[in-house]
């Protein structure tokens, strides 16, 4: 079943388009406009640019996906294969199937709501030609990463979109930047060296390095010790990419650092390559492999849940100086951590779990650091000691809509039923309950336990958070150290009341609203209807884990 009925030669165009499009945008953002499209300010006309060129993506995605037969989600579709290398025996072979779809659409949404924030609020920093060109990149090596099925395609598209995210960090972030931006940079090359290594070995060791292929032959045609090295030396580097405790401490500092849409872009889709290669790659190419390691990979996953929960309540409490934007960093690391539980339990449904709380964390955390950016805007901080204590009333009193939609989102990210972020550790913790056959049920029910309790602590420090920002701490004026007392500096969104006080914030503006509104929507729809995401993965993930057999 179709929505709309498109040809197969269009629909390899669609998804070559989407892949090479920001490529070509990217250069053609770094070229002098033509006389006609210059309009009065040359920064407006390559911002605008990057509306249109990610538009024009997105628009291509969703046709692509109008396109997709949904009876056959477990097929690879709009594919092509053509020759590149031919004494490596690489190919350009594109592909998408119900595990890649969401995924693709998740990376075009998100990008052009960046494109669409930063026309009307561009980090301060140098060249707007280079920050739409960066993004455009870093879009395209993302996408490429969904689409491609040659493991040495794969890796060229995972790399893709380092250095972008580098320079968007380093060059258009906050404090302490470039030693966040060479941190960032220096674990995910260290960790790609290793995984290429890995993906070397499959190549060498099968013959082929044609994803398809390999997940057919499901490993028979590796030996378990082959499987076990590239398990270990792939999974490092999607590991670092994930990120895994204890490989996550690049992630706090470049979230910190990365301006708004950096940090949006990097949760939102960045953090997902690495997950996706766990599931794409390892799982039907080195099932034994996978087996070998599922025990430590599960163990590692609920020790990242609960650090980053603990992590997020000692930022938290009052007195603790606590960056918001920090906060939601770690919190990501407790969130992928059930999704590498799902994967560790190499069930249907745990990976369908997984699948799901990966565009789930897309979604939620994508709209708390656009909402943590407009809030730092405002009050010029992101310090949740500040953030509580300038006022009395905090978010509700002073931009109440503003402050209702925090509240939204922290409590869709602490998983709250009805919304995205239930279903994603709902099935994770069920995969949990009965793994894979060879795997230790009784140390799966542990680590479910123990993943069950960290959605405890994540719904603590997330109703902190909504308590502090949003209701504020009532402390005595007296008591208030001066930097709380100071209200937003004139020039800034702060605006006066009808009163004259000068606590009144600017709430929503029209074009926050226009790229926040879809996320909350779909974070509502998937949640209310999971089977949306659900029809489409978990046939692909039956195939996949039955060694390419529907």
């Amino acid at each position: 079943m179709t929505v709309i009925d498109i040809s197969p030669s269009v629909m390899q165009f669609l998804l070559a388009f989407i892949v090479v499009a920001p490529l070509l945008g990217a250069v053609a953002a770094l070229l002098p406009a033509p006389p006609g499209l210059r309009g009065k300010n040359p920064d407006q006309a390559v911002l605008r640019h990057g509306v249109t060129v990610t538009g024009a993506v997105l628009i291509a995605a969703i046709v692509l996906a109008a396109g997709f037969d949904h009876d056959q989600p477990a097929t690879m579709q709009a594919t092509t294969d053509i020759s590149w290398i031919p004494a490596l025996g690489v190919r350009i072979h594109l592909g998408i199937d119900g595990i890649s779809l969401p995924l693709l659409l998740l990376t075009a949404l998100l990008t052009f709501l960046c494109a669409l924030y930063s026309y009307f609020k561009l980090p301060a920093g140098p060249s707007p030609k280079a920050f739409i060109a960066l993004v455009l990149v870093l879009e395209s090596g993302t996408l490429a990463t969904f689409a491609v099925l040659d493991l040495l395609l794969f890796f060229l598209a995972f790399e893709m979109v380092l250095i972008p995210m580098y320079f968007l960090i380093a060059r258009w972030g906050g404090d302490q930047r470039r030693a966040a931006a060479w941190k960032f940079i220096l674990y995910t090359l260290l960790g790609s060296v290793v995984m290429l290594l890995g993906l070397l070995l499959i190549g060498l060791k099968s013959g082929t390095f044609d994803m398809v292929a390999l997940a057919t032959d499901n490993g028979r045609g590796l030996t378990t010790s082959v499987q076990v090295i590239a398990v270990l030396a792939i999974g490092v580097g999607l590991a670092v990419k994930t990120p895994m405790w204890p490989l996550h401490s690049w992630l706090p500092d470049a979230h910190t650092a990365a301006p708004t849409v950096g940090s949006v872009l990097l949760a939102g889709v960045l953090l997902k390559m690495g997950t996706y290669g766990f599931v794409r790659i390892l799982l039907p190419v080195a099932p034994d492999g996978m087996r070998t390691f599922a025990p430590y990979l599960a163990a590692f996953a609920v020790v990242g849940i609960v650090y980053g929960s603990l992590a997020c309540l000692a930022l938290a409490r009052n007195g603790a100086k606590g960056d918001l934007k920090r906060l939601i960093a770690y919190s990501s690391v407790g969130h992928m951590g059930f999704v590498l539980l799902g994967i560790a339990t190499m069930t249907p449904t745990g990976v369908n779990g997984a699948l799901f709380a990966n565009i789930a964390h897309g979604l939620i955390t994508g709209l708390l650091f656009f909402l943590v950016g407009a809030i730092k805007d405002r009050y010029g901080t992101a310090d949740l000691d500040t953030l509580a204590g300038a006022t009395g009333a905090a978010l509700y009193g002073r931009a109440p809509r503003l402050g209702a939609l925090l509240a939204f989102a922290a409590v869709a990210s602490l998983g709250l039923p009805g919304l995205a972020g239930f279903w994603g550790e709902m099935l994770t913790l069920f995969g949990a309950y009965s793994p894979a056959e060879g795997l230790s049920r009784p140390a799966f029910r542990t680590f479910m336990a123990i993943g069950a309790f960290g959605t405890l602590l994540t719904a603590a420090y997330m109703l902190i958070v909504v308590r502090r920002v949003c209701m504020g701490e009532h402390t005595p004026h007296s008591q208030l150290s001066p930097d709380d007392r100071t209200p937003p500096p004139a020039d800034g969104p702060g605006r006066p009341t009808a009163a004259g006080s000068p606590s009144q914030l600017a709430d929503i503006q029209t074009y926050e609203a226009a790229a926040w509104t879809p996320l909350a929507a779909l974070t509502v729809l998937a949640g209310l209807w999971p089977a949306i995401l659900l029809g489409l993965t978990d046939p692909a993930v039956q195939k996949l884990l039955a060694g390419g057999k529907s």
